[in-house]
């Protein structure tokens, strides 16, 4: 045996990971290093660890992937290993390698490991030589457009373009006819480029109606192999992972061995060390695919932890120190069925759009498992990925964990920033999800019914938000005699949600009852029974904000529902939603439309800018590319919105700007003004 024993562990990584590792580092003896980002000062894996260090800016690149500043950490506290997490540097042979030349244990595989898997290409044709199954494709080293245009049309389209480093659905692209490959092949390329610093792309043959299964694999420095069984991730958006569970419904005991055997034999050929998982798609008819192997942790580890009883963690952390596996193949047992779902700061009724700003009220159930590292007025910035908490949970079976899954989803509290709370718990209720269906293109199939708010509902939601809304305006008070009632005019509110903004009329008819009637709906009777409010308690400033709960019976059924009042605008948790109302009664009725033909391009979220594709002087037309703009790891194209010419650019390559920022300006063509 070779003994690599450390005694303190730096965490090369921020948020709900590097609080998961310094848990079970802590839990096993181990001192902890945390490195934070200027903007992460205050955040909780800096307050958890015993010792801390700021590597750098709050861009990653200043950052968390600054590998001399975090090598340069480890020093300064004395540490003497580390684990990267997932995601940054986790992945980076150079990191691997730059560790083990400062002599420090680095809690995963080697250089060389992550070298040969972290490359697709090369991944591919390893695996090839193995005999482990793949996807027909092309992984060449000839990178022209020409020969990979070529090659997609001798595969046949659908064709699937994916970056050879990195992942996490940065540098893919699913092109479905020869006529939009150039376009898609140049967006992907500058993606990966953007991402990873390698423009480098590989083709498959896409495969329809798959499902994306993987296998976690545990190693040791001995040789000793065993997989701890799959993980369902068929459930994605933009190719990244939405909901993961641990059994698939789709692996039957043949097939979990088959597959099993398959990564074990992987892992085995390349000399594997630690933690990590293959990935597989599975089509139709029960046939696995190699695609890639990830080198690292992954996020959805815990649904493994849950059916196997093994920390995962604690594995990595015992391997990287030199001990034996500890145990073989027959000694890993699953019970039960756990699924996770991520939550994350992205609005996915504007094509899962990230968001960044306050989260002002943040309260997490107790009944499930949940990963995170947030607390009530936490600033959620657009730096870094868009993922802020998952939630897991254990059952007998998967209906079962379906369903206490359902009801601590319901229970989440986030106000202040839009999540995708709403869509996960669509997700989870969808009958092609209840009956263990769902493919990779689960969501692209229903996003309609997935996004889909039931009318009467909001309508109710009006009404609750404009009684909450006038109960908090100023001067509000009981009316206590009805000739006050009879005397009181109606209130006329304008209420925007979802970006659509309607007239809701509103009398007060007696003490705490409101009779509301939306213009695009029916009459309803709001009554509040209890209203309580109070200004968060923060570092920050609260200045105009107010938040709590409220009980209140609406057309006689009685509910409650929690709120954070920011100003004009109000956040309400009810019915196991978050929805942002915006009181729009006293802005400017005169003030134009931000957007709507001043020929000015605004950015759509906070983000940094990555590309510009037109100079100024340039005639351009609607739907024309004109900048890319890149936030919580996604790149979002902001397109011209009509034909003319480029009369301003406000930004260059590297900028951060925030949402609404006039990025560039066009003066219309006449005919596009009249």
């Amino acid at each position: 045996m070779t003994a690599t024993p450390f005694s303190k562990v730096l965490v090369a990584n921020r948020g709900e990971i590097a609080l998961r590792v310094m848990r079970t580092a802590k839990a096993m003896g181990y001192q902890t290093v945390a490195v934070y980002s200027r903007v992460d000062a205050n955040a909780r894996h800096v307050a958890q660890a015993d010792q801390a260090v700021c590597i750098g800016e709050a861009l990653p690149s200043q950052s968390y992937l600054n590998m001399p500043a975090i090598i340069s950490a480890a020093r300064l506290s004395g540490a003497d290993a580390v684990h990267p997490g997932y995601g940054f540097l986790a992945e980076n042979a150079d990191f691997a390698q730059a560790c083990a030349d400062a002599g420090l244990v680095f809690i995963g595989p080697s250089a060389q490991a992550i070298r040969s898997m972290g490359d697709k290409a090369g991944a591919k044709r390893l695996m090839l030589a193995a005999g482990v199954p793949c996807i027909p494709g092309y992984q060449g080293v000839d990178q022209s457009p020409t020969r990979l245009a070529q090659e997609a049309q001798a595969m046949g389209y659908p064709v699937m373009i994916k970056a050879t480093a990195g992942g996490g659905g940065r540098g893919m692209r699913l092109v479905d006819s020869a006529e939009t490959f150039a376009d898609l092949l140049q967006s992907a390329q500058s993606e990966a480029l953007n991402a990873f610093g390698d423009a480098t792309v590989i083709l498959e043959k896409a495969l329809v109606q798959a499902r994306h299964i993987e296998i976690q694999i545990m190693a040791d420095r001995y040789g000793h192999v065993v997989h701890l069984g799959e993980r369902d991730c068929s459930v994605q958006r933009r190719h990244q992972k939405l909901i993961e569970e641990a059994p698939s419904p789709a692996v039957d005991a043949e097939l979990r061995q088959r597959m099993g055997e398959t990564a074990v034999a992987a892992a085995k050929a390349i000399g594997y060390e630690g933690a990590g998982t293959l990935e597989f798609l599975l089509d139709a008819q029960g046939q696995h695919f190699f695609m890639e192997m990830n080198t690292r942790l992954q996020v959805e580890h815990p649904v493994t932890e849950a059916i196997t009883g093994l920390d995962l963690v604690a594995m990595q952390l015992r391997i990287a120190a030199g001990e034996t596996l500890g145990l073989q193949q027959h000694d890993v047992q699953f019970k039960g069925h756990a699924i996770e779902v991520r939550l994350c700061a992205e609005d996915a009724l504007q094509q899962f759009m990230p968001q960044s700003g306050q989260m002002w009220r943040w309260e997490m159930p107790e009944c499930l498992r949940v990963e995170h590292a947030l607390h009530s007025g936490a600033e959620i910035t657009p730096f870094y990925d868009s993922m802020i908490a998952k939630l897991i949970s254990v059952g007998q079976d998967r209906e079962d964990a379906r369903r206490q899954l359902q009801v601590g989803l319901q229970d989440a509290v986030a106000l202040g920033v839009t999540t995708n709370q709403a869509l996960l718990a669509q997700c989870l209720a969808h009958p092609v999800f209840v009956a263990g269906q769902a493919t990779t293109d689960f969501v692209a199939t229903h996003e309609a019914a997935l996004t889909h708010s039931d009318p009467a509902s909001l309508q109710q939601l009006l009404a609750l938000a404009s009684a909450v809304l006038l109960a908090h305006a100023p001067g509000a008070a009981p009316v206590p005699s009805p000739r006050r009632v009879l005397n009181r005019l109606p209130h006329v509110l304008q209420l925007s949600l979802g970006g659509v903004t309607q007239s809701v009329t509103v009398l007060q008819s007696a003490a705490h009852v409101y009779q509301v009637h939306a213009a695009q709906g029916g009459p309803c009777q709001i009554e509040l029974h209890d209203l309580h409010s109070q200004s968060p308690s923060t570092d920050r400033d609260t200045q105009g904000v107010q938040q709590g709960r409220v009980r209140f019976s609406c057309n006689q059924l009685m509910q409650h529902a929690s709120f954070v009042q920011q100003g004009a605008k109000l956040w309400l948790h009810w019915q196991g939603q978050s929805w942002a109302v915006h009181d729009r009664t006293r802005a400017a009725s005169a003030k134009p439309d931000e957007g709507s033909g001043d020929g000015k391009l605004r950015a759509a979220m906070n983000g940094r800018v990555v590309a510009v594709a037109v100079a100024v002087g340039e005639r351009v037309l609607r739907g024309q590319t004109l900048l890319t703009l890149e936030a919580m790891k996604m790149e979002h194209v902001h397109t011209a919105t009509a034909n003319g010419v480029v009369t301003s650019l406000h930004v260059t390559v590297g900028d951060q700007v925030a949402a609404s920022r006039v990025l560039a300006e066009i003066e219309q063509d006449i005919q596009e003004k009249t």
